[in-house]
């Protein structure tokens, strides 16, 4: 079976993963793009960039996926839903390329773009959604793309089977944490934690074995 993976999400020391307030003025609210210095440094990003551990793990983000997963606020900003015309924050060839399913409470008919993104608006359940996810994968893995609301519910929900989340050495004080409600993770996941010379640390949680999908 295909597994549930999670790439190359950012958090502060505190645990936040955006800022507030977000607006289609500022995606990330106040953070800015603090969260991810680190990856726009590598040759992940951009092809003038560095290779080493920062890109090694970055580059798996693109590796073996069928389908994504995102929640309401990593497409657009407030209110999006009542814009017929928003079409997400990335032009008309966004960087998934493959069927990408919005969680939202305002459903629209499918969007298709170039490049082989096709969005579709789901009001569904985690388990729902990585189903309908899972079929249009065929056979390969499907990540959880974010933000940090979704990457926590499927997580909770027991969903995840891989989860790499990047440290970085700011304190935001405010925005959405990912850790909340997450206890003892440590008993469901191994955790390994690999420090990077950018300042970084990748921290992979990674389901241990006999814990079954309870999907």
């Amino acid at each position: 079976m295909s597994r549930t993976r999670v790439h190359n999400l950012s958090i502060s020391l505190d645990g936040f993963a955006t800022g507030e307030p977000q607006s289609r003025e500022a995606p990330f609210g106040h953070a800015g793009q603090r969260l991810h210095t680190w990856m726009f440094a590598t040759r992940f990003w951009d092809e003038g960039g560095s290779v080493g551990v920062d890109d090694a793990f970055a580059v798996r983000h693109g590796e073996g996926f069928g389908a994504e997963i995102m929640g309401a606020h990593k497409f657009g900003p407030p209110g999006w839903h009542d814009d017929p015309d928003w079409r997400g924050w990335w032009g008309e060839d966004p960087p998934f390329h493959t069927p990408t399913f919005v969680l939202t409470h305002h459903p629209r008919p499918p969007l298709e773009m170039e490049g082989g993104t096709t969005f579709h608006f789901l009001d569904a359940t985690p388990a729902d959604a990585l189903a309908v996810a899972r079929e249009a994968a065929d056979g390969l893995d499907v990540r959880i793309g974010g933000g940090p609301t979704v990457v926590r519910d499927f997580v909770a929900a027991g969903l995840v089977d891989h989860l790499h989340l990047v440290q970085v050495p700011i304190v935001l004080g405010r925005g959405v944490r990912l850790w909340d409600g997450l206890e003892a993770l440590e008993d469901t996941y191994d955790i390994e934690a690999v420090s990077s010379p950018s300042g970084v640390t990748h921290l992979t949680f990674t389901r241990r074995a006999g814990r079954p999908d309870p999907a």
